[in-house]
């Protein structure tokens, strides 16, 4: 395969995989840095073609116009790969980078270096933003996924046959014994190609590996809190009801209802509604510790956790909080709410299920309502049986 056979290759494997993400993502909003990936490819397309067309379009504007496309494209690239990795500094450090790669670049083709050497400099500054970008794939190494680690391996030995292409045609622009000059650019353009593959299919299936976990998160995690909904906490609460059998200091188990909530969302709306809910844990939040938990159970209700906590301690916790939401505003476009909370509070006990532990807590809630709301109502103690 010759080289301008190559150079179409990569144009138009990279104008394919637009194509691909374009159809498959048609009418769904896009993630940040699949957007920045999609205008990487695209920019990267045109590079690669405006090579393809040096016969045709004069050399003086497409050698310069393509090398600005492709250092742009994959300093996107390895952009698109910090975003997806939640560093969205990036652009700080890549963008003084990419004008500095580009002045290099047209400084050496204004100063009128040769071909060979010039194709080198090229790939040299190409290796670099090739290796930032398989660098975000090694983060975290010990917990990543297998095929994390498989990118960012194959991903920096391609940068680095790049980097090697481009080192011996700036040190050997004539080619060296057997290795000719197009030996070795044929070299580089099969590196670029097998990047493109690894980095396209790769990023696509982190893409939907993300997406997955994403999706797993929404079954166990609140969108409007981001606390545990009740299958989460259920999940959480499970070890301690096992732990609850042993001797030592109990779990309590705090059940929480705003008074009168239904009014917010009938006389403010939803957001509004979905906003004291927000308020309301992060309230809560500043009266529990690091190891409490704070679930969502539904609507404008919710459960505490304190572990290796006594009956008489959670009730001081559950007043603290009770207290807390009762001087709480919260702040509406219409008007500046002022909400209260009844609590229930029991104990895990050795002979409790979560069925039993729940039917204690809410019965201790409904007393607190029953007895006026805003207030704190402890479960009843065990019946002790006379001997």
């Amino acid at each position: 395969m010759d080289i301008n056979t190559l150079i179409l290759v990569l144009a138009l494997g990279n104008l394919s995989l637009c194509a691909a993400l374009f159809f498959a993502e048609h009418g769904r909003p896009r993630p940040a840095a699949l957007a920045l990936w999609t205008g990487a490819k695209q920019c990267q397309a045109l590079a690669w073609l405006l090579l393809y067309l040096r016969g045709v379009i004069p050399e003086l504007l497409s050698v310069p116009l393509a090398a600005a496309l492709l250092f742009g494209g994959l300093a996107l690239d390895a952009g698109a790969l910090w975003q997806a990795a939640g560093r969205a500094g990036w652009r700080r450090y890549m963008a003084p980078a990419l004008a500095l790669a580009l002045l290099l670049f047209l400084l050496a083709y204004a100063l009128g270096l040769d071909a060979p050497r010039r194709g080198g400099l090229g790939a040299l500054l190409a290796a670099g933003f090739l290796l930032a970008g398989a660098a975000p794939l090694a983060l975290d190494w010990s917990g990543a996924p297998m095929l994390r680690r498989f990118l960012a391996v194959s991903m920096g030995a391609l940068a680095l046959a790049v980097a090697a292409r481009g080192a011996l045609a700036c040190a050997l622009p004539q080619g060296w014994s057997w290795l000719s000059p197009g030996t070795t650019q044929a070299g580089g353009l099969l590196a670029f190609y097998l990047m493109m593959l690894a980095n396209g299919f790769g990023y696509l299936l982190l893409a939907r590996e993300e997406g997955e976990r994403a999706l797993a998160r929404l079954e166990v995690v609140d969108p409007v809190t981001d606390v545990p909904n009740r299958r989460g906490f259920y999940q959480a609460l499970a070890p301690w009801m096992a732990l609850a059998r042993r001797p030592g200091l109990p779990t309590a188990l705090i059940v929480l209802n705003l008074d009168h909530f239904k009014r917010v969302n009938d006389g403010y709306g939803h957001p509004v509604g979905d906003a004291v809910l927000k308020a309301l844990v992060d309230e809560c939040r500043t009266q529990l510790r690091d190891s409490d938990l704070m679930g969502r159970l539904g609507g404008a209700e919710f459960a505490i956790q304190l572990p290796r906590t006594t009956l008489a301690d959670a009730m001081m916790v559950a007043e603290r909080v009770r207290a807390a939401v009762a001087r709480m505003p919260v702040k509406t476009e219409r008007a500046v709410l002022t909400l209260t909370a009844s609590l229930g509070v029991t104990t895990i006990r050795a002979e409790d299920s979560a069925v039993s532990l729940f039917q204690r807590a809410d019965a201790a809630l409904q007393a607190a309502k029953l007895g006026g709301r805003n207030r704190v109502v402890e479960a009843p103690a065990p019946a002790v049986l006379d001997s």
